[in-house]
């Protein structure tokens, strides 16, 4: 069963809003990139996991969207070992009082699977390569 034809969940999941408006994002302190970059994983990765569960004993779950489920979550993993590695929950948590601070993080709800992964694949494109592209360039990593 192909992504169009279903993999309804039974409850919405909220992921991030992936929509970048570059001029704000450049002129946004990089503390607050990291902060809107990990909320978004977080939001994915508990996203995927969800929507795995709610599959899981679903006639909806093919063989072949449960290996794009794993991979889905394990590039997840990697992507969170990828940031600690640039010590951007470092900064995340370095704004001052972050919590009061951070501009609260769009999101917005799926119903399907094909609908979540049309999501992750905007937040890799966009803020997650935004972030990560300025981030390895810093010559202090």
């Amino acid at each position: 069963m192909g992504c169009a034809e279903g993999c309804s969940f039974r409850e919405n999941i909220t992921v991030p809003d992936t929509k970048v408006n570059f001029h704000a994002w450049k002129r946004m302190e990089v503390e607050q990139q990291a902060l809107d970059v990990w909320q978004g994983l977080a939001l994915l990765s508990e996203g995927i996991l969800r929507g795995q569960a709610l599959l899981a004993n679903s006639s909806q779950m093919s063989e072949t969207l449960q290996l794009h489920v794993d991979k889905a979550i394990s590039g997840l993993r990697s992507l969170t070992s990828l940031l600690r590695a640039l010590e951007s929950q470092k900064e995340a948590t370095s704004l001052p009082d972050a919590a009061a601070s951070a501009v609260p993080l769009r999101t917005f709800t799926v119903d399907t699977l094909c609908k979540f992964f049309r999501i992750y694949s905007n937040f890799l494109r966009g803020k997650l390569k935004l972030y990560t592209r300025e981030a390895c360039r810093t010559g202090d990593r």
